[in-house]
């Protein structure tokens, strides 16, 4: 067995092994031609392979509407799919104001267009909106990219998509949204088609909300409540109404933390489509917008003489007489044409009371004081939309007594509410701001007045509202304190007399102050309910009453039955060991409008 397997194996090959390899039989030129041949078989065999390689990519890319040439195209004219990243906004409560959705972007390769006509007659007719002019002139161009309307919505990408037209297609990107509408606008702003900030939170921490996603860590949270900025905008648009205003704004703040917790300038707009609307709509009143607010400076002029020593709450002025300076005359709007104490000054509102106090300041002092409160130049805060104030080229006597009632010197309605919080809080300055603080943190600030001087000032805004020209923004039950302010709107032909800035300036409850809320009404006009009268304590205040109304319940703050209703009650629980001072001046009073 063993000897007939070797010689098996060592056998001659069968000639039908030799005839399965010929070419272990070819020499010289046929092997050459043959192995070339061979090359050639494989050399084809690989192109057709890679033939089928590219056209079914290229059926996949056509399936969902793009292809590797178009994203480069895509790429060269500006878009980069990272650019779009960026962070959610939302308010103290976790609720939505700006997020971002993925959407369609519709462009053209004008080398593929076969029929330009046809092709701009059917888009026109899925998106009626276009100009025909400009997308005739994009698709007969010669470049291989073209834009012709960014962030479709889902139902104008598929009346697109069944048209079916060669060399339109569609690039994924991502849209800004504002589900909470033209509510907090101004606020938090709007970005461009690539999802840059143009305008409020949305600019100014473009770079925030870019390195929020990219991380992933969170979004970005406000300081604003959503439940108040809606109460603020529902009233301040039934003002603006009622009393046929060109515009207004209003802020609620914690005087405490110094966080804004509502603000809202009218008119406004809707971020989702922000050009829609007039140049003005886009314009924030309460940050940008710089007016002489009126007697609501009689609040730093009173601190500032009573903090300086100056005066006291036992001392007056005689405001018998108008002051007359050269061609101009000061006089007051509820004259008493007697002489007023400190209280009754602030109380009555008295122009004249309040430049003789702040001529007994003096001019250096004044501009110290106004200075330490920040109203000699902008504001650092949160939104690029700032303000500027206008300060008086020259400071004399006339400029030192018309500044101390609200004319002369133009700031912010921010600026306003920044030093007012610091007059009620315990005399502490803080920036305020529209991100949410920690509410274990303490909030930095710096001290401006006493904090006596603090408590007088809470009680003499109490008694404005409880009998004299604020009583209109009384609630009961919220020691609601504040004090009013009209000015008359300046032109190149000076002042007008039929065009007021209205406003009013509060906080609550006023022995321990949690909100500020200022209403300001650009030239509101009088109606028979007010009795033509178009002022802060007619127009503004009672806007600042329906809010407070409104928002104490929100907050969880119920109205308080032990609150004193009598003027020298308040005054006696605000200032002890003072009441007899501030009580003494309160026979006089009366309620004036």
């Amino acid at each position: 067995m063993k000897q007939l397997d070797l010689q098996h194996a060592f056998a001659p090959r069968s000639p039908l092994r030799i005839q399965a390899r010929p070419d272990l039989w070819l020499e010289g030129d046929t092997k050459r031609a043959v192995e070339q041949g061979r090359r050639r078989l494989v050399v084809a065999a690989a192109a057709f392979a890679f033939a089928f390689l590219v056209l079914a990519l290229r059926a996949s890319e056509i399936a969902v509407g793009g292809s590797p040439g178009d994203d480069t195209a895509a790429r060269s004219a500006g878009v980069n799919a990272a650019s779009f990243e960026r962070a959610d906004i939302v308010d103290r409560n976790g609720v939505l104001l700006a997020s971002t959705l993925p959407t369609a972007s519709l462009y053209a390769n004008p080398a593929r267009i076969l029929d330009v006509d046809e092709a701009v007659a059917a888009l026109m007719g899925a998106l009626p909106g276009l100009d025909q002019d400009e997308v005739l002139r994009k698709l007969s161009g010669k470049g291989t990219f073209a834009w012709i309307k960014r962030g479709l919505s889902p139902a104008q990408e598929s009346a697109v998509h069944a048209l079916g037209l060669p060399g339109i297609q569609f690039q994924r990107e991502q849209r800004r949204v504002y589900p909470q509408g033209a509510l907090a606008a101004h606020i938090v702003g709007f970005t461009d088609v690539d999802n840059q900030g143009l305008a409020g939170i949305e600019k100014a921490f473009d770079d925030e909300l870019r390195r929020l996603a990219i991380e992933g860590e969170g979004p970005l949270t406000l300081s604003l409540d959503v439940r108040l900025q809606q109460v603020l905008r529902d009233e301040l648009a039934k003002s603006v109404a009622e009393f046929r205003a060109i515009g207004g704004t209003g802020m609620i703040v914690d005087p405490k933390t110094g966080e804004i917790l509502a603000i809202a300038s009218l008119p406004d707009f809707d971020p989702n489509h922000p050009m829609a609307g007039p140049d003005e709509a886009r314009f924030n009143r309460a940050t940008l917008g710089v007016y002489e607010m009126g007697s609501i400076f009689k609040v730093f002029t009173t601190a500032m003489a009573l903090d300086g020593g100056k005066v006291g709450l036992v001392d007056g002025y005689d405001a018998s007489e108008p002051i007359r300076v050269a061609r101009y005359t000061i006089s007051d709007s509820h004259a008493k044409s007697r002489w007023l104490s400190i209280p009754e000054i602030f109380i009555y509102s008295s122009n004249i009371g309040a430049a003789k106090m702040a001529m007994d300041v003096g001019a250096e002092g004044q501009k110290s004081f106004l200075k330490k409160l920040g109203f000699f130049r902008p504001p650092a805060f949160d939104l690029p939309e700032v303000g500027e104030p206008i300060v008086p080229a020259t400071w004399g006597d006339l400029t030192t007594m018309t500044v101390a009632f609200g004319h002369g010197l133009a700031i912010s309605p921010l600026q306003t509410v920044t030093a007012f919080a610091a007059m009620v809080n315990g005399g502490t300055l803080r920036t305020l701001t529209l991100l949410r603080r920690d509410a274990d943190a303490v909030a930095p600030g710096t001290a401006v007045i006493k904090s006596t001087t603090s408590d007088a000032m809470r009680a003499l805004l109490r008694l404005v509202v409880m009998a004299g020209t604020g009583k209109s923004a009384n609630v009961p039950g919220y020691a609601v304190g504040g004090k009013t302010g009209t000015a008359e709107k300046a032109s190149a032909a000076g002042y007008r007399k039929d065009a007021l800035l209205s406003s009013f300036i509060g906080a609550f409850p006023m022995d321990d102050p949690r909100y500020v809320v200022l209403v300001t009404l650009d030239e509101p006009k009088g109606t028979k309910a007010t009795y033509g009268y178009a002022t802060g304590g007619w127009t503004a205040a009672p806007t600042v009453a329906r809010i407070i109304d409104r928002i104490g319940p929100l907050v969880g703050m119920a109205p308080r039955a032990s609150d004193p209703t009598d003027p020298t009650e308040a005054a006696e629980a605000l200032l002890p060991g003072d009441h007899a001072v501030v009580g003494s001046t309160l026979a006089s009073l009366s309620a004036v409008p």
